[in-house]
């Protein structure tokens, strides 16, 4: 009987993927990472975005390579001004060895030390250009991202409903629609905010100290919220970094009777000190992070202890690789990571690739309740949520495809549509 070990069957199974696919160049690659001691060959030859605005503005990234494979990235929020940021980055991508990620990375990464590479625009552009290397990698290989990330520990993600634009007004039969349409969704977890620029109990437009009547307000929204869902549907309240530390300690002291999930952001999370004197004043879970860069900015909030929960948004900190470092140092101290994420079916299943791969997931942001028709149909395998949870799919690379058409109706107007941007070869 012919012995059939482990080699033989990726083997065969790669081609097979190689073969339906129609790429004969692909199979060729394939057939020489099969061999013992060999891997792909690529070498990158273009890279390409377009612009989306949907939740907030997207851009997405595809990086051609001389195999045939196209890798898809996702950047987002920072995502404006990241095109030419991703043109200059082509130029140290092209002729280089896609599957090389964390050299392509740290090469962009300190070439841009006095152009912005800590945080912001630089860093959101490089995770997207980031994560469709991921992609390429896993289809080059033939594996889900998440097992190059370390293999799963859990089958499916656990995602939780931003209410989206539908502010929680008590009473209002439109807001008792949307409690209803997310409990129908099937999620075990939902999010409203509660900072309200417009409220008439504001006295001043530029501080945000709030005043009685509008903590009242607040406290308002979360109890008619908290009534209408079950109690086994966790609860979140985002006050979007927009208050002082008086405020948020009033708040997070307040909200303590309801057992939310978390306060999020209840101060800035810039000022490290002034968000960990809120989490010592309450027993309500302080969560932060979704505007801090790299495993450097998580560094201090976790070492002075000044959040329960971290959320950093994987579609800009950074990457793949940078979410799973930054949650492995969360996980020394014990914090879980719950990411933010308004990114389209291609960066949320990329993020969730992260969030199947670390042990100290707690639950991941989708915000795109809104605009479900254009999610459903944004990529070609459709609803990618079934019932509040995201199963992991077996694909090789992140494991979905952009439905161009649909997506092009986000496109933002006069923005190029996955036109090349640097068409010369890279420095070795």
């Amino acid at each position: 009987m012919q012995r059939t070990d482990r080699r033989t069957l990726l083997k065969g199974g790669l081609l097979s993927i190689a073969g339906m696919a129609g790429m004969p160049s692909l199979s060729a690659a394939v057939e020489q990472a099969t061999t013992p001691y060999n891997r792909p060959k690529l070498k990158i030859t273009e890279v390409r975005t377009a612009e989306v605005r949907v939740h907030g503005y997207q851009v997405h990234v595809h990086i051609h390579t001389d195999q045939g494979i196209i890798g898809q990235g996702e950047s987002t929020d920072a995502a404006q001004g990241n095109v030419p940021l991703i043109r200059s980055f082509a130029r140290m991508l092209i002729g280089q060895d896609p599957l090389n990620i964390e050299a392509a990375f740290e090469r962009i990464r300190t070439s841009g030390v006095f152009a912005g590479a800590q945080a912001g625009q630089y860093v959101t552009a490089l995770t997207g250009v980031e994560t469709a290397l991921w992609d390429i990698a896993g289809k080059a290989l033939g594996l889900p991202v998440y097992q190059l990330l370390g293999g799963r520990v859990r089958d499916r993600v656990r995602i939780y409903c931003d209410s989206g634009e539908r502010e929680m007004i008590p009473g209002d039969e439109r807001s008792l629609a949307r409690i209803k349409q997310i409990q129908d969704l099937g999620f075990t977890a939902a999010k409203i905010d509660i900072d309200d620029a417009m409220d008439p109990a504001r006295f001043d437009r530029v501080n945000w100290t709030a005043s009685n009547s509008e903590i009242d307000h607040m406290l308002a929204k979360i109890a008619f919220t908290r009534e209408n869902y079950p109690r086994s549907i966790d609860l979140a309240v985002d006050m979007h970094a927009r208050y002082d530390a008086t405020t948020g300690k009033r708040v997070a002291k307040e909200v303590e009777k309801f057992k939310l999930l978390w306060l999020e952001e209840p101060v800035p999370a810039e000022n490290i000190d002034a968000m960990r004197e809120v989490r010592a004043s309450t027993s309500t879970p302080i969560c932060c992070g979704e505007n801090i860069y790299m495993r450097w900015g998580f560094r201090e909030i976790l070492e002075k202890r000044a959040a329960d929960i971290i959320m950093p948004d994987f579609q800009k900190c950074g990457g793949l690789l940078e979410a799973r470092k930054i949650a492995d140092m969360a996980h020394t101290y014990y914090v879980p990571v719950a990411p933010h994420a308004v990114t389209s079916p291609i960066g949320m299943m990329a993020s969730a690739h992260v969030c199947a791969a670390i042990p100290n997931f707690l639950v991941q942001e989708w915000h795109w309740i809104d605009s479900l028709d254009l999610w459903r149909n944004f990529v070609k395998e459709g609803e990618i949520i079934d019932k509040g949870f995201i199963r992991m799919p077996e694909r090789a690379g992140i494991g979905v495809e952009m439905n161009e058409e649909a997506a092009r109706k986000a496109q933002v107007p006069g923005t190029p549509w996955f036109e090349p941007v640097q068409t010369g070869r890279g420095r070795g």
